[in-house]
């Protein structure tokens, strides 16, 4: 007897249509999602930086290194060439003003001091000669005069009293004219003794004028020659440390070249390489500080030098307040050059992100901390560790500070923590 089968519902064949449908729907959806809306990312939260916006003092200052060097460093050149003879001392002796350093030997030089010594003994004695020439001269003319003095007296004495007489009718016109004849002659040879007299002092004291600054020219050319032949020791020229001493035994020495410095030890500057790009807007009164021995010094720009070499220019800075104990010459300092005053501001920490973005967008954190999406930003003023934030971000937002390399063109990431 036939057996009426029930229908099956649900065939094989029927579920593998309705799983083929859905499954096509689901794909059809996905792509949709995926090419319609926003490109996501997973990101591990542990291997991002999150930095949270703030508000705090900021100061625009860049990282430089400094050399500390004495605050002051005399060269020592040789003012005359020569042939190193002697050596008194060696590099980083401590020397005291006007101590010997070395000798140079110029057998030239001392020659022309023996030469010139000679010419101002020839002058001397020349000059002896003409003032004792002169001086007998003077004496010769003053006698002269004494006679031409004592003939006047006598000639106006028989004069005045032939006068007498003549008036008295006691003597004749013939002897009165006779004593008035030599009187006249005596008179006129005074004015001329007295003349002759003047004019000869007067030479005298020309020519001996004449002598006295020649022998003065000749003496200060003797003293400028001795002061050749002094330099040829050479001498420290203040108190210092004797550094870069340049010189051995035997060895020739040209005039004008280096022997070595004297560093004055009672303070020290630091001399500081700036990059080019910051010439503008360095100038002295800036300041700086840096840390030694766990405690941070400040130092303020005194000297700026504008010559650009390699592409960097150098300042000079000295420390404000107390001189860090410990410090050295030619020690490195690792200082931070403030190029402003400093302002309250809105502050970002520094991070990689800058490299892929340029400062013009940066991923914020949703408020939920699931999500980070791309937001415009404007950034202005930076030092090593925080940028300044001028549009886009308020204080409190989070944003991912690390680096974007890895994330092409996605606009959202989605935050998991593992």
């Amino acid at each position: 007897m036939d057996r009426v089968i029930a229908k099956k519902k649900w065939t094989t064949k029927r579920l593998l249509t309705i799983g083929g449908i859905t499954a096509l729907v689901l794909l059809i959806g996905s792509s949709y999602y995926f090419t319609s809306g926003k490109s996501k990312l997973n990101v591990d939260t542990e291997r991002i930086t999150i930095s949270e916006v703030k508000n705090g003092p900021f100061q625009e200052f860049i990282p430089v290194n400094g050399v500390v060097m004495p605050i002051t460093t005399i060269y020592l050149d040789a003012n005359e060439g020569g042939r190193v003879d002697q050596k008194f001392v060696e590099d980083g002796t401590i020397m005291k003003k006007g101590d010997p350093i070395m000798k140079l030997a110029n057998t030239d030089l001392e020659l022309s001091l023996v030469n010139q010594e000679t010419s101002v003994f020839n002058l001397l004695t020349q000059m002896q000669i003409s003032r004792n020439a002169a001086q007998q001269n003077t004496i010769s003319k003053l006698n002269q005069m004494a006679d031409v003095d004592n003939a006047f007296k006598e000639s106006e004495r028989l004069y005045l009293l032939n006068k007498h007489l003549y008036e008295q009718k006691a003597i004749g016109l013939q002897e009165f004219k006779q004593s008035q004849i030599a009187y006249d002659y005596q008179v006129k040879r005074k004015k001329l003794t007295q003349q002759i007299l003047k004019q000869d002092s007067v030479s005298t004291k020309q020519e001996l004028n004449q002598a006295k600054q020649s022998f003065d020219r000749t003496q200060n050319a003797l003293a400028v020659m001795r002061q050749k032949v002094g330099d040829l020791i050479v001498r420290a020229p203040v108190d210092g440390q004797l550094t870069s001493l340049d010189a051995e035994i035997g060895q020739n020495k040209h005039q004008g070249e280096r022997l070595g410095q004297i560093d004055v030890l009672s303070g020290f500057k630091v001399r500081v390489d700036v990059d080019e790009h910051y010439i503008s807007r360095i100038f002295t009164g800036l300041t700086g500080d840096f840390d030694f021995s766990d405690k941070t010094y400040k130092l303020k720009i005194k000297k700026v030098f504008t010559q650009v070499t390699n592409g960097r220019f150098q300042v000079d800075m000295e420390f404000v307040g107390k001189v860090p104990e410990g410090i050295r010459r030619g020690q490195t300092l690792q200082i931070r050059l403030a190029l402003g005053d400093e302002t309250k501001a809105l502050l970002l920490a520094k991070g990689g992100f800058y490299q892929q973005t340029g400062g013009n967008w940066i991923f914020k954190v949703s408020d939920d901390g699931k999500t980070a999406y791309k937001v415009d930003v404007q950034l202005g003023r930076q030092n090593p560790d925080y940028y300044e934030i001028l549009q886009g971000l308020k204080p409190g937002d989070k944003v991912v500070t690390s680096s974007y390399e890895n994330y092409g063109n996605m606009q959202e990431l989605v935050l998991k923590s593992q």
